[in-house]
């Protein structure tokens, strides 16, 4: 992997027509460990976030000691570069098979739960490989409400009655009994904690068992782009939002409890940036090689706002507009297909044109994860960065709030 001080370097060293991802180890390491210090309970990063090998290579030397993991192919990964690495299984809805690969091969103790049928699923496993219930521990995910940019309990989670009756059937089976929750990703209101907190404590109560710990998930925000032109909340501080959590479930009466937690965006976000070129300029519109297929779904959905920046290609010595002049464009794909258009502008210098290059930042989470190969188009190709974003200039162009009519 070549290495770079920043991304307009490597843009202007490379020239590439293809997506470049700028990898910042040092970034990441320290984001893991910042929040691995706020948190007093066990860190267990989201695999399905960022999974690259490089990514979890680096959590597990910045001291990432487990992995939250959704299926077999995650756990393999994480395996590969972590062998003696913890790893939770807290996808909710799992294949039989999948349920016997983690626990014997992977040697799996912790695993969520939302129904019974999963609870009979577990059972049978554990009856053929002849397992004690007592060393493993199912957490009964329960379904929260609250405002955060991707809403996760439309799909799972057990509502407050009947996860009392699951922690209740889990006990009297033999496991041991967790409870779960998992806000969103992205978390816009910080009170959607303590409204989870508060089921949690409520399901608790009525289910009258021994509880061996709370797992909080994720949804811990990273930062990301803020438009000047429109007032809004900032994101909270993620050491900060910790500390207010760990708090919170002190006062619900959780002190006696471990703690884990999920982090995922909060840890890789700012890790990676993505080097895209513009291949047309039509009048407000640029057209670039990346896209909602590739790297960029998390931008289509108008939940987040990417921070960029222009890399003005110095080839080009004749350009129209001034520089110092901001201006709304549309970005479109790089596919074929009509629907590959940002819901968000990038505010952008008026002078960019055909052949120039944008960095966008903090696009570590899902934006390696979501990207697909529709069309061709699949973007895989890495430099490693030493400067943050953050401190490589300012970035005068940012996917704004409002979306641009035609």
């Amino acid at each position: 992997m070549e290495r770079f001080p920043n991304a307009r370097e490597a843009a202007y060293a490379l020239r590439p027509d293809e997506p470049v991802y700028c990898f910042r180890p040092s970034v990441l390491t320290a984001d893991a460990r910042r929040f691995k210090d706020a948190f007093p309970g066990k860190t267990a990063y989201a695999v399905k976030t960022n999974g690259e090998e490089m990514v979890l290579a680096t959590l597990a030397k910045a001291g990432i000691e487990c992995f939250d993991v959704a299926s077999p192919a995650e756990c393999a990964a994480v395996k590969a570069v972590a062998p003696k690495a913890e790893l939770i299984y807290t996808h909710p809805v799992k294949a039989q098979s999948h349920i016997r690969l983690a626990l014997e091969d992977y040697r799996i103790r912790t695993l969520t739960l939302d129904h019974e049928d999963e609870v009979a699923k577990i059972l049978r496993i554990v009856r053929g490989l002849d397992l004690s219930p007592e060393d493993i521990t199912l957490f009964v995910r329960i379904a929260t409400r609250g405002h955060a940019a991707y809403e996760l309990s439309k799909k799972f989670g057990a509502g407050p009655a009947h996860a009392v009756e699951l922690a209740q059937r889990v006990h009297n089976i033999g496991f041991r009994v967790g409870i779960a929750f998992h806000v969103g990703s992205q978390v816009e209101d910080t009170d959607t904690y303590e409204r989870a907190l508060a089921s949690a404590a409520w399901v608790r109560a009525r289910a009258g068992v021994p509880l061996a710990a709370l797992d909080i998930g994720g949804g811990f925000p990273a930062p990301y782009g803020e438009d000047p032109r429109k007032a809004g909340a900032k994101a909270p501080d993620p050491a900060e939002l910790v500390r207010e959590v760990v708090g919170e479930a002190e006062e619900w009466g959780f002190s006696d409890v471990p703690l884990i937690a999920e982090p995922g965006r909060v840890i890789v976000a700012r890790a990676f940036s993505l080097i895209v070129r513009v291949l047309l300029r039509k009048g407000r519109r640029i057209y670039i090689n990346d896209g909602i297929w590739a790297s960029l779904s998390d931008s289509w959905t108008g939940k987040i706002a990417l921070p960029a920046r222009l890399l003005p290609d110095p080839a080009r010595k004749r350009r129209s507009g001034r520089p110092d002049r901001i201006a709304p464009f549309k970005v479109c794909g790089a596919t074929c297909d009509s629907v590959d258009i940002l819901s968000r502008p990038f505010y952008l210098p008026e002078t960019v044109d055909t052949g120039d290059w944008i960095e966008i930042g903090h696009i570590g989470a899902y934006s390696l994860a979501l990207r697909t190969r529709f069309n061709g188009f699949y973007p895989d190709t890495f430099v490693e960065v030493t400067t943050p974003f953050e401190e490589a200039g300012p970035a005068e162009s940012l996917a704004a709030i409002e979306t641009m009519a035609d």
